[in-house]
């Protein structure tokens, strides 16, 4: 095999790491800066059980610097464990307009939706913010994902995410998972495509705009609401934001690597089912595949390992930018050395989720259908 072989193999994934750098300076040189526009918001957080550090969580989007806003907590049981957290909560900032929502109504397959729906009847204001109850924030969350909405086109704004300080292998591989693949794809889509979908741990949302696609009656059936959420709102005729601010998303404790796979895989068949052309044109930029193929096909020569040794210095200078400059997560270097790995796990769910169409979901087990719809199945 002629020596230039393997680096041609390579030299997608290699190009697509460039990409997203070029992609990912752009957008976070821009900065951000606070506005004088605040209107009222409500906050609508469906919770079911326990996440890492619950109170704190919650605590946070009660310290924020912002004039008027309305939290909405909504659960499905009066037996959630979680409940008590709520009310300590309430008791510990009376001076916020705080409610708890325990409604048990099923609507559709998305028990998270039927959360939203019960809670969204309670809303206050003209804005809303959808937010997972893992999310913790700073004071200054209101006033920056709230800011672009001074445009009237704007109908929906979301937000990135991160987790710093990964406890264990299995936290790390997630964490490594958004700041080394997550945030750089979407720097990519955002800059070559434009944005025409929502990330899941922070949606605000004009209620007009949300009233236009039919409430969140529109998602109960999608397993993937967040970008159903904001795929819709994009076909409605709005424009889509996205903020540099980054919500903080704490995980539990520490998490198996299998645990971590299963949701993994959840993911992808839903992304692949969402967006089919996309999903399955991702496997191309996949670096952990060029640089295997780069090895196999070159017999292990020199040039192949090479070949896989530019690759992964680029692919590694890349993610230590995305990791201490734009998103500050505190994950690399110490967790560098597992990025190989953590990149051959991501090959075999993209590949695994390319098959079958059953996804585990809180303990549930749910069919998909073509678009992203889901049914609930006996395990």
């Amino acid at each position: 095999m002629h020596p230039v072989i393997p680096f041609l193999i390579t030299a997608p994934a290699l190009a697509y790491s460039a990409i997203t750098l070029f992609c990912g300076r752009s957008f976070f040189g821009k900065g951000s800066a606070l506005s004088d526009f605040t209107p009222p918001v409500t906050i609508l957080k469906p919770v079911k059980g326990m996440d890492g550090e619950s109170f704190e969580n919650f605590a946070s989007f009660c310290r924020q610097d912002y004039p008027t806003y309305q939290i909405v907590f909504a659960v499905a049981s009066e037996n959630d464990p979680v409940i008590p957290v709520i009310k300590r909560v309430k008791e510990s900032f009376p001076e916020h307009d705080v409610l708890l929502v325990i409604d048990p109504r099923i609507h559709g397959a998305n028990y998270k939706v039927c959360n939203l729906m019960h809670a969204h009847a309670r809303a206050k204001h003209p804005f809303v913010i959808v937010c997972d109850s893992d999310i913790r924030v700073t004071p200054s969350y209101l006033r920056e994902v709230l800011a672009p909405f001074a445009d009237p086109e704007v109908g929906l704004v979301t937000s990135l995410y991160r987790t710093s300080g990964a406890r264990g292998v299995g936290c790390a591989i997630e964490a490594l998972g958004f700041s080394c693949e997550m945030v750089p794809n979407v720097m990519a889509a955002l800059k070559l495509e434009g944005l025409s979908f929502a990330l899941g741990a922070s949606i605000a949302v004009r209620r007009e705009a949300l009233e236009k696609i039919g409430g969140f009656e529109a998602l109960v059936d999608y397993l993937a609401d967040d970008y159903q959420l904001g795929n819709m709102t994009f076909r409605a005729g709005y424009r889509l934001e996205l903020t540099s601010y980054c919500v903080e998303s704490i995980m539990k404790g520490s998490e198996s690597v299998k645990e971590v796979l299963v949701r993994q895989l959840r993911w992808g068949r839903t992304m692949r089912v969402s967006r089919p052309g996309g999903y399955l044109a991702s496997g191309i930029t996949l670096p952990f595949p060029g640089a295997l193929l780069a090895l196999i096909l070159s017999g292990f020569s020199a040039a192949g390992w090479g070949a896989a040794a530019l690759l992964y210095l680029v692919r590694s200078a890349v993610c230590l930018t995305y990791s201490r400059a734009f998103l500050k997560d505190l994950l690399l270097p110490r967790w560098l050395w597992l990025l190989p790995v953590r990149d051959a796990l991501s090959f075999g769910v993209w590949f695994l989720s390319l098959f079958g169409s059953r996804v585990i979901w809180r303990g549930h087990l749910f069919q998909l259908s073509k678009g992203g719809k889901i049914v609930e199945v006996e395990s």
